[in-house]
């Protein structure tokens, strides 16, 4: 896809998070830190898994890709809110900002289809565990990441191309830290009722879905939970299923509320605070969601740790 149009403007001005001059350098500080804690968070959760062969199940196969995404949503977003806390213009072109943009739908999109994955794999764990093996076997589980990066693409393709279409010829200040759908849709000069009915459209139907689904697999699981005699079983399934529920709790109550109040009173300037939940509060709190509280990576690092000292 050709990242040009005929639009007068050529790049654009990223307002940032803030404009007040004295949180500029403790804002900076504070975003530097996070995604300190985000890169180096899901790059030792990425290694412990590929290292200790006992996390070689789907479960931290599904988490090897959330820890992926979110280090990679990370890489595409976060660099450039810090560059605004240091620049007096934060420029980026407009191949920039549309690259900017595909990347960050592709990610979210993705995200999205990790974490139905994910229901689903506990919904099996936690039912039908002697069927557990074959249910969820190497290749079902990579034809599930397949297609989750396969509709996220799919959908990054769909909003990116639905912006490239649009005309830029008055103000190119996006107020915003990033190239998002609705500040690119109120810089547009020309017609946007047709792209905001798509890009409406096709938020709606991945969150229903995906929702849907995440939803009746752990109706299953409850049910199956209520059913279980011991109070072991019960641990054991609340366990398991605890770091997914926060995970999707986090991300797809972040993600609505800021589409939500952003598209129904055009307030970007609120979405942007909002949109900080999941473009970086969520990637770094995910790596401790699945650490903290799991014997099994708890055991891995231990054994990472007494390998790089020994």
């Amino acid at each position: 896809m050709a990242m040009k149009n005929d639009s007068s403007v050529t790049e654009f001005i990223l307002v940032g998070f803030t404009d007040h001059a004295q949180l500029q350098f403790p804002l900076f500080f504070l975003f530097l830190l996070n995604y300190t804690v985000t890169v180096v968070g899901n790059l030792i959760l990425i290694n412990l898994i590929c290292l200790n062969s006992h996390l070689h199940t789907p479960m931290y196969f599904f988490i090897f890709n959330l820890s992926f995404i979110d280090l990679c949503h990370s890489l595409v977003i976060t660099p450039k809110l810090l560059m605004s806390f240091v620049s007096e213009k934060n420029i980026i072109s407009f191949a920039g900002c549309m690259t900017q943009l595909f990347f960050f739908c592709f990610f979210v999109h993705s995200e999205c289809y990790v974490l139905t994955a994910m229901a689903y794999d506990r919904y099996v764990a936690i039912c039908k565990p002697l069927r557990y093996t074959v249910t969820v076997s190497p290749q079902v589980c990579s034809l599930l990441m397949s297609g989750s990066y396969v509709m996220g693409f799919a959908g990054a393709m769909v909003h990116t191309g639905d912006m490239i279409r649009l005309f830029f010829c008055d103000s190119n200040i996006i107020s915003h830290y990033m190239c998002d759908i609705f500040p690119l849709l109120q810089l547009s000069c020309s017609s946007t009722y047709a792209s905001e009915l798509v890009e409406s459209i096709i938020v709606s139907t991945v969150v229903i879905i995906c929702s849907f689904i995440i939803f009746v697999s752990y109706v299953f699981i409850l049910s199956n939970i209520l059913h279980m005699s011991s109070a072991q079983g019960w641990s054991k399934a609340f366990s398991t299923c605890g770091s997914h529920i926060v995970t999707v709790a986090l991300f797809y109550g972040s993600g609505l509320f800021t589409h939500l109040r952003t598209s129904s009173d055009g307030s970007v300037g609120h979405g942007k605070f909002f949109s900080v939940f999941y473009t970086n509060i969520v990637p770094m709190l995910n790596p401790f969601i699945y650490s903290l509280r799991n014997k099994d990576v708890k055991l891995a690092l231990k054994k990472t740790l007494k390998r790089i000292i020994n």
